[in-house]
């Protein structure tokens, strides 16, 4: 993981988020162990308290789960129910602020790459 943080979001949540991207990208897979809060810290230099908070957020979530003695596993079904979520959180914080964009600047469905039909730049490659 990359130590970037941004000053706009606590540090957890960024952490939170990148935890997830691992979940979704496939790079953590359902029942495998994630890092130790401690080797996080060490690793981003950050408080153990920021790691732990951060992946508690994830238990909350029912992303990830605890098991006694042996630590912080991806949840059954966490890639599913993580994708679920990002969706809703795109739609709702994030496509907003694009369409008010795209009426901004005056685009139509047409000048956007991939849409109404025209190919995508991953289709032209």
């Amino acid at each position: 993981m990359q130590e970037n943080w941004n000053s706009r979001e606590p540090i957890y949540r960024q952490l939170r988020d990148r935890v997830a991207e691992r979940i979704i990208d496939g790079v953590w897979t359902e029942g495998e162990a994630v890092p130790s809060v401690r080797r996080i810290s060490h690793e981003l230099r950050i408080n153990p308290i920021t790691v732990s908070r951060a992946y508690q957020i994830l238990v909350d979530e029912k992303l990830l789960e605890m098991r006694r003695g042996l630590g912080m596993f991806v949840a059954a079904g966490a890639r599913e129910r993580l994708r679920e979520l990002e969706k809703n959180r795109f739609l709702e914080r994030e496509w907003p602020a694009i369409v008010e964009r795209i009426d901004r600047l005056g685009l139509k469905l047409g000048d956007l790459p991939g849409a109404a039909g025209r190919p995508s730049r991953d289709k032209e490659r």
